[in-house]
Parts: structure tokens; sequence; C-alpha cells
């Protein structure tokens, strides 16, 4: 109940005036946290106190509900304070609010849901913007539908709505985790060709994915245009070439790269230290896995919960008994608690591999190399798109629309949908 302190407080003091725009902030930060019984006590306490909710306080409202681990239930409830909107002056939906709800069906692969709500925002007097088609695209590219996330691209040439680097960078992202590289090399000549410029990240999704399909010549020409344009390696662009050459099976230029990171004398994120590690596992080296391990505290690098929880599960599967008690000894000894989910995850990680299985064909831990988590930098590439997380400060119009999504499966476009449709709408494009 620390909220509710901190709220009382807040009233106690002279300055304090209740007003819409906080209410929406503290909902939509309880929403954040989780706590959404909360969000729905400080709302039923603004209408106590007199406040009129308003359309940002309703777009709050939505956002602290889809933040629920129920999504069923939350989408419902979403629904719910939609219609109800539409039935109040003052509270009409913005496009805020539809970013804020296409962008969550999106994600939970309602088609069905977001044509309705495209539907439903076309015969309104409100216009889809860019965080609208990105948002959308974005869910839709996460979950691998990629003739849905074409067909918003093409509602989005129709609605004239130029694409941004956000667009660019989560198609060139979504068509590499699907393996279509012919379509993400397309669109990133589209992307040079444009009034934008990559960012690393963009080349980091692209070495990951062409690393994850063994493409490891790709992975390097892609290096390698990063640098002879100009652009400096991120600590993410390492890792992510870490992970690539762990992943085609070429271990010593994996250890070449770290080692000369580490003489490099540059700080060294425990994130890169994961990844080597988590590249030797891969490749059934425990043993390279210890030592390195066991000196990284030597070279300023030093192991978190993660670092600990991969290697469990790794010395787990490969059976490696003395490994384990030596990584006990160094958890209790750095006050490393193992709850629960450690132990579950580790031992799932274990039931999930055939028993023959070589170890080069198991994914250690989630938090690889930030392998997945810088990975993810690559992965959704949005390194200015807050926008790709769905709405959340309801307060502020742009802040909610960056944050914001939408989709579009416009009705019959998902059906013209070709089979190089994305790149040729790109190509088709006067980006100036």
């Amino acid at each position: 109940m620390f909220g509710v302190q901190v709220f009382r407080w807040m009233q106690k003091q002279r300055w304090y005036i209740a007003d819409n725009g906080i209410y929406s902030k503290l909902i939509s930060v309880m929403g954040k946290k989780g706590q959404t019984r909360m969000a729905m006590w400080l709302f039923s306490e603004m209408r106590n106190t007199g406040c009129r909710p308003d359309t940002s306080v309703y777009n709050a409202l939505i956002t602290a509900h889809l933040h629920s681990r129920d999504k069923t239930k939350a989408l419902a409830k979403a629904i719910g304070y939609f219609q109800k909107m539409k039935g109040m002056e003052r509270c009409k939906p913005n496009v805020v609010t539809y970013n804020i709800l296409l962008r969550a069906f999106a994600q939970a692969q309602n088609v069905e849901r977001v044509n309705s709500l495209l539907k439903d925002l076309d015969e309104s007097s409100i216009s889809p913007d860019i965080y609208t088609f990105n948002g959308v695209m974005d869910a839709y590219g996460k979950n691998g539908m990629i003739r849905e996330m074409e067909a918003v691209l093409a509602r989005m040439k129709t609605s004239q709505c130029k694409p941004d680097l956000i667009t660019f960078n989560l198609l060139i992202d979504s068509y590499g985790k699907k393996q279509e590289f012919e379509k993400m090399e397309q669109v990133f000549k589209s992307l040079l060709h444009s009034k934008e410029r990559p960012t690393p990240s963009t080349f980091n999704s692209m070495i990951l994915n062409y690393g994850k399909a063994r493409l490891k010549n790709k992975a390097e020409e892609v290096f390698k245009s990063m640098t002879d344009m100009g652009y400096t390696p991120t600590f993410v662009t390492h890792e992510s070439l870490i992970y690539m050459y762990g992943l085609c099976d070429c271990v010593s230029s994996a250890v070449q790269l770290f080692d000369e990171l580490v003489n490099s004398k540059i700080h060294i994120k425990v994130s890169t230290l994961n990844t080597m590690l988590d590249v030797y596992c891969l490749n059934g080296l425990p043993q390279e896995a210890h030592s390195l391990f066991e000196r990284a505290k030597n070279i300023k690098i030093y192991p978190d919960s993660s670092t600990y929880k991969l290697l469990y599960k790794a010395y787990t599967k490969a059976k490696q008994k003395e490994l384990l008690d030596i990584l006990l000894a160094h958890m209790d000894k750095d006050g490393i608690i193992p709850n629960k989910r450690f132990f579950l995850n580790a031992f799932n990680g274990v039931a999930s591999v055939p028993a023959n299985s070589e170890s080069a064909n198991v994914a250690t831990d989630s938090n690889t190399a930030n392998s997945e988590s810088a990975i993810a930098a690559a992965d959704s590439n949005i390194e200015n798109s807050e926008s790709a997380n769905a709405a959340t400060d309801s307060n502020s119009s742009n802040s909610e629309s960056d944050n914001a999504a939408t989709d579009s499966n416009t009705s019959n476009s998902a059906n013209s949908t070709t089979d190089s449709n994305g790149p040729k709408i790109l190509q088709s494009w006067q980006l100036t």
C-alpha cells in the first residue's frame, strides 16, 4: 500500500491541487507496476474529489488494465471502457486511445478485432498517425504475422503516411526473424535511399538474424558495411557478433573478439560476459565457460544473477555436478539467493532437451548475452521508439502517441498482399 501512502502525503501538501493530469499520471504508474486495483482505487478517489475524468484519464486506465497478467480479461475491460468513452462528450476516444487498443489486440493476434477497430477509426473524424501504423506492424512482426504486417504497410501508404526510421527497423527485424532475407535486404536498400539513416540497432538486428540462420559471411558483410559507413559498434553490436559466431560454430572467432574487447581496456558489461559464457555452453564447452567465469572478476567484470542462472542451466544439462557444486558455493559467497523460479527455469530447460541431443543445440538462458535482450535492441530496433511499447503516459498526446500503436489489416489489403508486397510498397514510395 506504499502507493496509497504517497498519494495521501501528496494530498496534505500545500501545493497539491487535484487535477486530471496528476491522476492520469498516478494511474499510469500503478498500471506499470501491475497494481491494477490501486489504479482503479485512484480512479474512484478522483471522482470522489469532484474531478471529472477526461480522455487522458481513461487512456491511462485502459493502459493500466493492459499491464495485468490476465490478458483476456484485460482486453475485455479495455473494450468496455472504450465503448463507455464513446458515450461521454469530454471522454471521446482520441488517436491515442485507438493506438493503445489496436496494438494490444495486434499483440493478442486478434485480427478480427483489429479490423473492427480500424473500421471504427475510418468512420470517425480521427486520422491514424505514424505511431498507429508502427505499433501494429511491430506487434504483428513480433508474432511472425508477416502478411498482416504487410497489410498494415499497404494501408499506411494509402493513408499517405510516410515511413520513419522505426518503420524501417521493425520491418528489417521482422523479416530477419522469419529468415525472409531477400525482403530484409530490400527494405534495408529502401532505407538507404530514404531521408532516414540506419542506426546501430539496424545493423545489430541483421547481424543477429543472419547468425541464427548460420549465415556467417552475410553477418560479417553487414558488420563491414556498418564500419565502412562510419558507425561505431556498440556493446550490443559486439554481443551480436559474439553470439553469431557461437551459433555458427566459430567459437574461436567469438573468443578472439571477446579477448580483443578485454585487451582494449574499454568497460565490459556483464551482458557481454554472459554472451561469451553462453557461446561456450551452446557449443558444449562447460569447462571453458567455468574458466572464464572464474577469471571474470580479475578482468573487472562482475557476474549477476543472469550469469548464475545460465551457468546453472548449462551445467545441469551437461551433468557437470562438480561445476554445479562450485557454482553454488560462489552463489552463496556472493549472496545470490535462488528463488523457486530460478530452479524451475533451470529444470524446465533440462526437461526440454532430448536425452542425446548435443548441447550445441540447446539454448542456455533467456538472458543470454542480452543476447536476447541486447539482441532485443536489435529486436524491435526501437531505439527512439518508446512507441513500440504501447501507450502509457496518457496525459500528453504526443507521449501517449509515442507509446501507442495500431494495426492495420485493412479489410481487403490482407488478401491483396503478394509475396514481396512489403518491399515493393517501400520501393514505390516517394521518399524524399
